[in-house]
C-alpha cells in the first residue's frame, strides 16, 4: 500500500455514507403565525381597530344628524334618463324642450333637488347688432350665460348696453375674421353687415367675414363640441323664378355682381357648415332670413323699411326704386328671434326660411307708412290700443300732403319678387309670425322716432326752460 493511499478507520463492516441533502419537514402552522406577527409587530393591529371604530361612529351619527335626510323622496323610474344626464353631462343636452318636458311632468309638486335646468353658455357673433342684441335679450331672460363678440362695424354698444351690469352678460370687442378660443355650448352666427350700403362698403371684407369668419366659428363648434347656428339669407335665392321660394330651391344668383360678395358668400357659409356637419360631425342648424324690421334698425342702413320710416319722420320724399312693384314680405324681429331658438334647440339641421309669407310691393309699403307717420304725428304712441283707435278714425287713404313719393332708377341685381314659403318651419319647428306690419311697425316708428328728434326734443325744453 503506497503512501497516498486513504485508509478508511472505521469499524469493520461500516460502509461510508452519501452526502446527499434532506429537508426539514414542513410546519403547517407558520402560514397562520406569520400575518399574526405582522399585524401586532409597529402595534399595526391598533390602527386597524382605531380606523373601524372611527368609521363606525361616522356612519352611524351622519344620517340621524342631516336634516334633509329624508325631504325628497327617491327619483321614480321615470326621470332616470334626466338623471343619467345630469349625472355624466353631454353638451346640448340641456334645451328648452327638455326643460318644458320636465315642468309638465313636475306640474304637481316641487322639482327635486338638482333637477333643475342648467344655464347654457352661448356666443353670440354680432351681438350688438339689430337681430342680435334682441336675440341677446331673449337668452339672457332665459337664464343662460351670453358671450356677445362684435366689431361694432354695424352693431352699437347702445343696443346691449343695459345687460353691462349683468353677471351673465360678457361683451368682446373681436372680429370674427381672426380666430377666437372660448368655452362654450352654443354659437349663434350672426356677424355680417345684412343691408346693401354696408355690404357694397367694402365688398371684399363682407365675403372674408362671410367666408373666413364662419370657417373660424365652425372650428371653434369644432373643437369644443358646441351646436353652430349659421344666419344665411334669403338673398342665397338670388332673383328666383320661382315664387313663392322653398327650401329646395337653388336660386338664381349673379356670381359677378355688385351684391354677389353677400349672396355667395351666404351660399358659401351654408357650403361650409355642411361640409363640418358631413364631414366632422359638427352639430349645424342654418336659418336664411327673410326682410325684417323692428326697434334697433341701422338709421340709414338703406334698407327699405328704415328707409321709409326715417324719410317719413324727416319729412323727406320716400324713394321707391324702380316702379315700385317689387315685392317683399316682412317680419318682425322677435318673430325671427323665436325661430332661430326653435331651430338651435331642434334636431334639424335645416335649412329653414324664416320670414312672413304676407307679401307686399314697394308701393304699398310706402303708403302704408305715409298713413301710419300722419297718425302717430297726430295722437302720439302711447299704445297699441291708442294706434289701433287712431286708425279707425283718420281714414286709411288719408295722405300726408308733405310726404311725398320719389322715383329712382332701380339698383343692379335688385330680386322682383321675395317671398317664403315656411310650411317646413311650421311643420318641423312649429314657428310660424304671430306679428302683422300694420301692429309691428309702429314700435319701430316710436323707435326711430325717440332716436332721431329726442336730442331736438331735450334741446328744445332746456331751451324753453332758460328762457322761462
Amino acid at each position: 500500500m503506497g503512501p497516498s493511499e486513504l485508509i478508511f478507520r472505521g469499524h469493520d463492516g461500516t460502509k461510508p455514507t452519501s452526502d446527499a441533502y434532506s429537508p426539514k419537514p414542513a410546519k403547517p402552522w407558520l402560514s397562520f403565525i406569520r400575518p399574526i406577527r405582522y399585524l401586532m409587530r409597529e402595534k399595526r393591529i391598533v390602527f386597524v381597530l382605531v380606523g373601524m371604530a372611527i368609521a363606525t361612529l361616522f356612519f352611524t351619527i351622519l344620517p340621524s344628524s342631516s336634516p334633509h335626510a329624508h325631504k325628497y323622496d327617491p327619483i321614480p323610474e321615470s326621470f332616470s334618463h334626466i338623471s343619467h344626464e345630469l349625472t355624466n353631462p353631454v353638451r346640448h343636452k340641456y334645451y328648452e324642450p327638455l326643460r318644458a318636458e320636465f315642468q309638465s311632468a313636475n306640474s304637481g309638486g316641487k322639482i327635486p333637488l338638482g333637477l333643475k335646468r342648467k344655464g347654457l353658455r352661448i356666443v353670440v357673433t354680432g351681438g350688438a347688432g339689430f337681430v342680435g342684441s334682441h336675440l341677446v335679450d331673449r337668452l339672457i331672460a332665459r337664464g343662460d350665460n351670453v358671450i356677445v363678440v362684435d366689431n361694432f362695424f354695424t352693431g352699437r354698444k347702445e343696443n346691449v348696453m343695459h345687460h353691462f351690469k349683468n353677471p351673465s352678460f360678457e361683451l368682446i370687442r373681436h372680429d370674427v375674421v381672426e380666430p377666437l378660443l372660448l368655452e362654450v355650448d352654443q354659437i349663434y352666427h350672426l356677424a355680417c353687415p345684412a343691408s346693401p350700403v354696408h355690404y357694397k362698403h367694402n365688398p371684399v371684407k363682407t365675403i372674408k367675414t362671410n367666408v373666413v369668419g364662419t370657417l373660424n366659428m365652425l372650428g371653434l363648434a369644432k373643437r369644443v363640441g358646441a351646436r353652430f347656428l349659421l344666419t344665411s339669407t334669403s338673398e342665397v335665392y338670388g332673383d328666383p323664378l320661382q315664387h313663392p321660394q322653398v327650401e329646395t330651391y337653388w336660386g338664381n344668383v349673379n356670381p359677378i355682381g355688385v351684391r354677389s360678395c353677400y349672396d355667395e358668400g351666404k351660399r358659401t357659409a351654408e357650403t361650409l357648415a355642411m361640409d363640418y356637419h358631413r364631414g366632422a360631425g359638427v352639430e349645424v342648424r342654418i336659418a336664411r332670413i327673410f326682410n325684417t324690421y323692428g326697434p334697433r334698425m341701422c338709421i340709414d342702413d338703406g334698407r327699405v323699411v328704415s328707409n321709409f320710416v326715417a324719410q317719413a319722420l324727416r319729412k323727406e320724399p320716400m324713394t321707391v326704386y324702380g316702379d315700385g312693384k317689387q315685392t317683399r314680405s316682412f317680419q318682425f324681429v322677435s318673430d325671427l328671434v323665436e325661430g332661430l331658438m326653435r331651430l338651435m334647440e331642434g334636431e334639424h339641421v335645416g335649412p329653414f326660411n324664416l320670414g312672413n309669407p304676407g307679401e307686399f310691393t314697394m308701393l304699398e309699403l310706402a303708403q302704408v307708412m305715409q298713413q301710419l307717420v300722419l297718425v302717430i304725428s297726430k295722437v302720439g304712441f302711447s299704445s297699441l290700443f291708442s294706434f289701433f283707435i287712431a286708425l279707425d278714425l283718420v281714414v286709411q287713404e288719408t295722405i300726408d300732403p308733405n310726404a311725398r313719393i320719389e322715383f329712382r332708377p332701380n339698383t343692379e341685381d335688385d330680386p322682383h319678387k321675395r317671398k317664403p314659403d315656411i310650411t317646413k318651419a311650421k311643420d318641423l319647428l312649429g314657428w310660424e309670425p304671430k306679428i302683422p306690419l300694420r301692429e309691428g311697425l309702429p314700435m319701430m316708428v316710436s323707435d326711430f322716432r325717440q332716436r332721431i328728434f329726442g336730442d331736438h326734443k331735450e334741446e328744445d325744453t332746456a331751451t324753453s326752460t332758460s328762457t322761462s
